[in-house]
């Protein structure tokens, strides 16, 4: 082992996303090596993969990737604005624009690539622009508040996030590719058609197979941009994200060799035509190929790392399988996708009217994958890479890996991964180094992160790093258990899952397909809460009355005493006169006992059974509906008085509390739901101890997440600022559904949050960056919530058949005169016969 790192001085230029790795990695093999870093940009090392998230509301230190204490502790030198223009070979020293001079031993070139943009007449006009930094994405943001039309030129991979952007930032927008079809270095013609008709759906306009002429004056809008068949199309500002090319131009000044088609010229040791000097990421080219994603310039910083310190290391190519999310839409390509190897078969699964496109692309005696397409659907892409990437022998028939899901469908489960698989692409995370992780102690797919790194990067191999993870520790005799009960081996996201992929009704029909046994306290009410989540039916028909509690057989809440609350609805506290009239004659006339809740309502104690449906009668004809009190469901949206009244106020606090509980009111959930909104940041409404709070600013909203008053106080935590109304509903929207869709029975927003890996950040680019591409439907299935809204009392007083449930005698309408009332603070407390039976005694039958 050589010791060059620590007796020479190692000078990088460029400090991207590859450079600022080859950093950590370098920094790890030797903690005294003398590092500078020449970092051309005002800001040190970003997230260039996830930059459309700017226009979502994260800033440059959300995006950044160090920060200047980080070097510093770390002994690494850098320097911002240091674009190097010179290298002097034999003296070995680089000079910067400004005229500083750098010494080196050795010299690591990370200079990236630039954006290619088309020789077109007229393309260096204002509002003519690239994206590829965060000052690109500022002067975009600028044009965009001058703009009502963008055009993105350019329909690959880069492109389309372009687009993304842009509509994004509010503009109508287009894209316009030279080539016939989308991506079509990724995907063949029918993943391309279908990719096009899923944007075009979007509301984004696509234009392929044009050339632009020139760029000349609009007449409706600000450019008219002339294509060579004699179309045109107007718009207000241009991106130019028509691919990249390998900033090699210092590499040309030093006379280093360089590629026909531009790249340095690289071994497999990442050494340049110069043994003092490397190039790693985007500017080298290895094998006549340029890698433009993150996981093979990372291999490349490891590699080159490796040659420095040791003298060991080799790179020998890199896997360009991309799975990822376009303006929302799943796309992943493997390999060989357009089966241009000699005699390659392919298998195509094409379903039109759902978008999904698959193809398989084999050898020629089908028994490896050479390549694949998935668009729509991406779900079985970590099965196909890892076979691609093994070798793994293809079962019987093919096709069956990309038809959809059948219980006969092969698996490719973790034990059937060699060691040297490779999970994590973005960190060289294999198999075994998982185990090796687990070896030493991890004993959770969260420890082994924090061990290896997996899954820190763009994300995608988490569901096949938990497979290993919890393969591995079951096969060290560690349960890991995910069955809800013993009648179900699933956990609550799963079957949450099935019902609302395979549209179940009925706990009898969820028992039949995926479960055994009769079902038990712990699952009944579970999928009786999961299929009101999905489907929002009356509880109490016949099909869902058994999973229901008794305080949801009810609907109110038993007391001690065996009697019931009624609490109806007050949206924001806000109430009428006559409407407190009529809660007090209510009160008096069935001998209630009244109290005024922390929620501002106002709750009517010591009903018993048979008196409800009267109650609730009353109060629905009064305007009231149920408050769900006795449901876990959206309780109270308390509030203050805000701008209406309070000279402090600075938005309508009652107003928005008032539209929020309208829109929520009936959700149900695996836990209770409180909200409070504050018109101000006086927080009279206590609204950081919600489970969503809202607070008011002079820009709008700032919102709270995951705070709990209850057992185990948690104040909420700060999600996003400065809301406007659309954003702020968008937002809550999301939030909750995600948390129905994926909380576990009975938790609440605040033990769920500690709980999600990643925790606020997490939920953040899930709610925020589409990371998971979910939002669409987790806003559609929140529409079909609020959709089905209807009040439990009054469908429940409307059925002849629902009320005699809550009779003394089940047929009969009379009453027991010698049920004997028990008073208490001034109140009559009834012990009905009926209410007895509801904590377990048989219903009384009178004999007539």
């Amino acid at each position: 082992m050589t010791h060059a790192a620590q007796t020479s001085k190692i000078l990088i230029i460029g400090n991207g996303m590859v450079g600022h790795h080859f950093v950590e990695q370098l920094r790890q093999q030797d903690a005294n090596a003398h590092i500078t870093v020449l970092c051309g940009e005002s800001r040190l090392a970003y997230d260039r993969v996830h930059l459309s998230a700017f226009f979502d509301g994260k800033s440059a230190d959300d995006l950044a990737l160090t920060d200047a204490q980080t070097y510093e502790s770390w002994g690494v030198h850098f320097e911002l604005n240091a674009k190097a223009n010179t290298i002097n070979r034999d003296a070995k020293q680089v000079q910067t624009e400004d005229g500083r001079i750098f010494d080196y031993d050795t010299l690591v070139l990370a200079t990236g690539s630039y954006p290619f943009v088309p020789p077109i007449p007229g393309n260096d006009q204002p509002h003519c622009l690239v994206y590829r930094t965060i000052d690109d994405l500022e002067a975009i943001a600028a044009s965009a508040q001058q703009s009502k039309v963008g055009v993105v030129v350019g329909g690959g991979l880069l492109g389309l996030e372009a687009a993304n952007a842009l509509k994004q930032a509010g503009l109508k927008t287009h894209v316009v590719e030279f080539a016939p079809q989308l991506m079509a270095v990724q995907l063949d013609s029918t993943g391309g058609d279908v990719l096009r008709d899923k944007i075009e759906d979007l509301g984004v306009s696509v234009h392929t197979g044009k050339a632009t002429q020139r760029i000349e004056a609009g007449e409706t809008c600000r450019y008219r941009m002339v294509f060579a068949d004699g179309t045109h199309l107007e718009t207000d500002m241009i991106l130019f994200s028509a691919g990249i090319r390998p900033s090699d131009q210092l590499a040309r000044q030093a006379d280093l060799a360089v590629g026909e088609r531009g790249g340095i010229c690289i071994d497999s040791s990442c050494r340049t035509s110069d043994p003092n000097i490397y190039a790693i990421g985007e500017c080298a080219l290895w094998n006549e190929r340029i890698f433009g994603l993150v996981a093979p310039g990372y291999a490349m910083a490891r590699v080159a790392a490796e040659q420095i310190y040791a003298g060991t290391g080799e790179f020998l190519g890199a896997d360009m399988s991309t799975k990822l999310k376009l303006m929302g839409v799943d796309v992943g390509s493997i390999g060989d996708a357009h089966g241009h190897s000699a005699n390659a078969q392919s298998y195509t699964y094409f379903n039109q009217p759902q978008g999904v496109y698959k193809k398989l692309v084999v050898d020629s005696k089908a028994q490896h994958i050479i390549g694949a397409v998935l668009v729509g659907d991406t779900s079985d892409f970590d099965a196909l890479l890892q076979f691609a990437l093994n070798g793994i022998t293809l079962p019987e028939n093919p096709e069956s890996l990309i038809l959809p899901s059948s219980g006969d469908k092969p698996a490719l489960g973790a034990d059937a991964l060699p060691s040297t698989a490779t999970v994590c692409s973005c960190h060289n995370v294999t198999k075994a180094g998982i185990i090796s992780a687990i070896d030493q102690g991890c004993c959770s797919v969260k420890e082994v992160k924090a061990t290896t790194k997996a899954c820190t990067g763009c994300g995608g191999c988490s569901a096949l790093l938990k497979s290993v993870v919890d393969h591995e520790l079951e096969s060290r005799g560690v349960e890991v258990s995910k069955a809800i009960c013993e009648h179900f081996n699933f956990t609550r996201q799963e079957l949450f899952h099935l019902v609302k992929v395979e549209g179940y009704r009925s706990f009898a029909e969820i028992l039949n397909a995926h479960g055994h046994g009769l079902g038990c306290e712990i699952c009944k009410p579970a999928i009786g809460s999961i299929l009101a989540s999905v489907h929002n039916e009356y509880i109490l028909t016949k099909a869902h009355l058994p999973l229901q509690d008794t305080n949801d057989i009810y609907l109110g809440n038993m007391q001690k005493d065996g009697s019931y609350s009624v609490v109806p609805r007050v949206p924001g506290g806000e109430i009428t006169p006559k409407k407190l009239i009529l809660l007090g004659e209510i009160a008096e006339k069935y001998g209630l006992y009244t109290k005024i809740t922390g929620g501002q309502r106002i709750d009517l104690f010591g009903a018993r059974v048979e008196q409800l449906p009267d109650i609730w009668q009353e109060l629905v004809d009064g305007g009231f509906e149920t408050g769900h009190a006795y449901a876990k469901a959206l309780r109270t949206v308390k509030s203050c008085v805000g701008s209406t009244w309070c000279r402090f106020g600075v938005q309508d606090s009652v107003g928005k509390a008032i539209d929020l509980e309208n829109r929520y009111k009936g959700l149900r959930a695996p836990h209770k739901i409180k909200f409070a909104v504050s018109g101000c940041t006086r927080e009279c409404a206590e609204a950081q101890s919600k489970d969503i709070g809202i607070i008011a600013t002079e820009n709008g909203w700032n919102l709270y997440v995951c705070g709990n008053g209850g057992m185990k106080p948690r104040h909420g935590d700060l999600f996003a600022t400065d809301l406007d109304d659309a954003t702020l509903v968008k937002y809550i929207d999301r939030i909750l559904m995600f948390y129905v869709k994926t909380a576990d029975r009975l938790q609440r927003t605040s033990v769920w949050m500690e709980n999600l890996e990643g925790g606020l950040d997490y939920l953040r680019s899930v709610i925020i960056d589409n990371a998971l591409g979910i939002n669409d439907e987790l806003e559609a299935h929140m529409q079909t919530v609020i959709g089905q809204y209807q009040c439990e009392w009054k469908t429940t007083i409307e059925s002849e058949s629902a009320r005699k449930r809550f009779r003394q005698f089940v047929n009969s309408k009379a009453t027991d005169n010698n049920i004997v009332f028990v008073p208490e603070r001034g109140q009559i407390r009834p012990a009905s016969a009926a209410e007895k039976a509801a904590k377990g005694g048989a219903i009384p039958v009178q004999v007539i």
